[in-house]
């Protein structure tokens, strides 16, 4: 367990939580509001920021003019990704954030850990005591453990 997590305010930008993860080499956090705990925002949060929803009606015939229609279609799609990819810096991490949170505490065993990673298919479990953030375990942490258990045999 790492008892000094990076975390990040819900309040802040999404560009500061962007640049948090790249600085410590890390793929998510755990999302503080003051002290309290409430959500994690990972590198897929802010991948799905990318992603442009297709138009609406999901069913497209062809025409004459499809050779004219199929790039605009697609001019179309890039300068609503365009406009996204402005607006993202200024998004705050608390509308961007997983709200599904799992978590362990201190006294919980390893295998406890790994079985909720698991079957959530997560990558970390912040670790809360008494209502507040004490640490996080990562699926790192547990193979490293492994790793050492392995050495010492």
């Amino acid at each position: 367990m790492n008892v000094k997590p990076v975390t990040v305010q819900a309040e802040a930008p999404v560009s500061e939580a962007a640049l948090l993860l790249r600085e410590n080499k890390i793929s998510g956090m755990p999302v503080l509001d003051g002290e309290k705990l409430v959500g994690v925002v990972s590198e897929s949060d802010l991948l799905r920021l990318l992603s442009v929803d297709e138009e609406e009606g999901g069913l497209w015939l062809p025409s004459p003019f499809e050779v004219f229609e199929i790039p605009f279609r697609d001019l179309v799609k890039w300068e609503r990704m365009h406009a996204n990819l402005e607006e993202i810096p200024k998004k705050k991490v608390g509308n961007i954030m997983s709200l599904n949170l799992h978590d362990v505490g201190p006294d919980d065993s390893v295998e406890e850990a790994a079985s909720i990673m698991t079957r959530h298919r997560i990558n970390r479990l912040p670790v809360v005591e008494n209502g507040r953030l004490v640490g996080i375990v990562t699926r790192g942490d547990i193979i490293s453990g492994l790793g050492m258990q392995h050495a010492e045999t």
